[in-house]
């Protein structure tokens, strides 16, 4: 299937390791530029090296002025910005009763705010030219809050709110707004909470694991790359009547429909 995404220019946030580095590599995979941004610029150079049209932005998001510089960035090289990917790191592990007004604050400033900022910076030229995708990595708790991620459970599901009233205002203009939602998937972050589950309960890292991989119902965690296929043809011209949706990759954790 061509996804009709040769040419086109992705802006992919977060991408020195993790999802974001999978969503780049497939959407280079085929054929579209990609500029891969984040704070860890040696990775960045080497990852970008190793695809046919990429530029790496080493910069923090989450600093004043950053989304739009991205965008910048991208259409200085390339020319334009076709595919925005929103993604980003998530909050410390915190109970509801345990979180702070200021870990709430910088939960909902890193988890909204600052996509909301990159979505209105590359949107202008995506509405002029009547194409564009915005694909916004998302997370299981968006539809199943987790007991102790309060600020990822708040600030994504708040993106999933303000991104299904965009895509009602752009459909018509040519672009969709969508968002995925992983589950556990086999990357540094769901380690790293795996050894924070460790800590909380008492069990080993592995053991904590284990028994994350058993609530899964396909017995084992997610590929970053089968994450990226699901967001590489969200972000193209085959997903044009998909809008305004949430898209679960979780190997069935989610049990309702």
């Amino acid at each position: 299937m061509d996804l009709g995404l040769a040419g086109r220019t992705a802006v992919v946030p977060g991408a020195s390791s993790g999802l974001g580095l999978a969503v780049a590599r497939e959407l280079a995979a085929e054929g579209a530029n990609v500029v891969l941004a984040a704070r860890r610029g040696d990775l960045l150079w080497e990852h970008a090296a190793q695809l046919p049209a990429a530029l790496p932005v080493e910069l923090d998001l989450t600093e004043q002025g950053a989304p739009q510089r991205l965008v910048d960035a991208a259409t200085e090289r390339f020319g334009r910005v076709d595919v925005c990917v929103l993604n980003g790191g998530g909050p410390a592990p915190r109970s509801a009763q345990e979180v702070t007004t200021e870990e709430l604050a910088e939960a909902m400033h890193t988890q909204l705010l600052v996509h909301q900022q990159l979505a209105m910076a590359a949107l202008p030229g995506m509405r002029e030219r009547g194409w564009g995708r915005i694909v916004a990595v998302g997370s299981s708790f968006v539809q199943q809050p987790a007991p102790t991620m309060v600020g990822s459970n708040a600030g994504r599901a708040a993106l999933a709110s303000y991104l299904k009233t965009l895509a009602a205002e752009v459909a018509a203009d040519g672009v969709t707004v969508n968002m995925v939602l992983p589950g556990r998937i086999d990357t540094e972050r769901v380690a790293a909470l795996d050894r924070a589950t460790a800590e909380r309960t008492g069990v080993t890292p592995q053991q904590a694991r284990d028994q994350a991989i058993a609530a899964i119902p396909t017995g084992r965690l997610g590929t970053p790359e089968e994450f990226a296929a699901v967001v590489t043809f969200l972000a193209s011209a085959r997903a044009s009547f998909v809008t305004g949706s949430q898209v679960r990759c979780d190997g069935g954790f989610l049990r309702s429909l």
